[in-house]
């Protein structure tokens, strides 16, 4: 069995490629069948809201939209809880399958056994 990936995204629209590249390994990891988990945080937070992901456009990359699709579908999907409560996101707000966690349940997934931490 592949190491569980826990993936965090710190950024979104201003840093395009950075954003782009986080969504991209999640997904690949997703349909590898590597647990894998997504944090939301910083700008990246505005994608756990409906609709956000598809307005993101970047030449020669796969629809953040579709990504993000992936992993909800095959892995977890974490918006930070600091980072949705400065962006006046709510647990109602969020994509089906999005949950809203802090920091003491991400130190909790990285600090498992075999556990890859990668952030963007």
């Amino acid at each position: 069995m592949a190491r569980p990936l826990v993936i965090k995204v710190t950024v979104g629209a201003d840093a395009p490629e950075r954003c782009n590249q986080a969504f991209t390994v999640a997904a690949a990891a997703a349909a590898s069948d590597v647990p894998v988990s997504l944090w939301l945080a910083g700008e990246s937070a505005w994608f756990a809201l409906p609709g956000r992901a598809a307005g993101f456009e970047l030449p020669h990359a796969t629809p953040l939209d579709d990504l993000l699709a992936v992993v909800l579908a095959a892995g977890r999907v974490t918006l930070c809880t600091q980072c949705a409560a400065r962006r006046g996101i709510g647990p109602d707000d969020v994509l089906p399958g999005v949950r809203i966690a802090g920091a003491p349940t991400f130190v909790e997934e990285i600090t498992m056994d075999g556990v890859q931490a990668l952030v963007y």
